[in-house]
């Protein structure tokens, strides 16, 4: 679904980071927007309820070339993780261009990692999409700490489709820029197959 802005030349892709509340999503985002170049991002947008942020932000990577002569935005947004926020979730992902699914490792955790997937395939759907045809790739964060499911395990249970997937601790920056590499990369595999 990426929109194409031909008087300035860019491919705007679309990146949602979704999963549980408190499984890392706001914090993958603040490491990246934190660690990017200044003229390689723009201004970093929260919206704020009483108990959730969503963020946003846009991102350029200048590296990445052009594709047909058009420069690729990417504007990455991360979903509320509570159910309550169901509607506002379902507003994130329309038009979304590729998902990294960030599940909380914690073993307390695993329901609430299985109902937030269950909820982002059924909210894919009722935009028409089908998460078979749409990039996503995994990230089981939180791997520091000390009651954490084996990650054979949380592969068994949410890969199920056998995607990329990565463990990392996003408070120490370990697995986000390479999650967030594999999911640009997929996107662009994607728009250069449209092209």
């Amino acid at each position: 679904m990426s929109f194409i802005n031909y008087s300035s030349r860019e491919i705007n892709c679309k990146i949602v980071y979704y999963g549980p509340g408190l499984c890392g999503k706001t914090t993958n985002l603040q490491v990246i927007y934190r660690k990017t170049r200044p003229e390689a991002k723009g201004k970093m947008i929260t919206l704020a309820t009483e108990t959730e942020r969503t963020l946003f932000f846009d991102f350029l990577p200048l590296a990445l070339g052009d594709i047909k002569g058009f420069k690729t935005r990417f504007h990455l947004y991360t979903v509320p993780g509570q159910i309550f926020y169901d509607a506002s979730r379902k507003l994130i992902l329309k038009g979304v261009d590729g998902i990294v699914f960030v599940a909380d490792s914690q073993i307390e955790r695993m329901d609430a990692n299985i109902e937030s997937f269950d909820n982002m395939k059924t909210n894919l759907k009722e935009h028409g999409y089908d998460l078979k045809n749409i990039p996503y790739v995994i990230q089981y964060n939180k791997r520091d700490l000390p009651n954490v499911v084996p990650v054979s395990e949380l592969k068994r249970v949410l890969n199920v489709d056998g995607v990329l997937d990565f463990e990392a601790v996003a408070t120490k920056g370990i697995g986000v820029f390479e999650t967030l590499k594999a999911i640009v990369k997929l996107v662009l595999i994607e728009l250069k197959k449209g092209g």
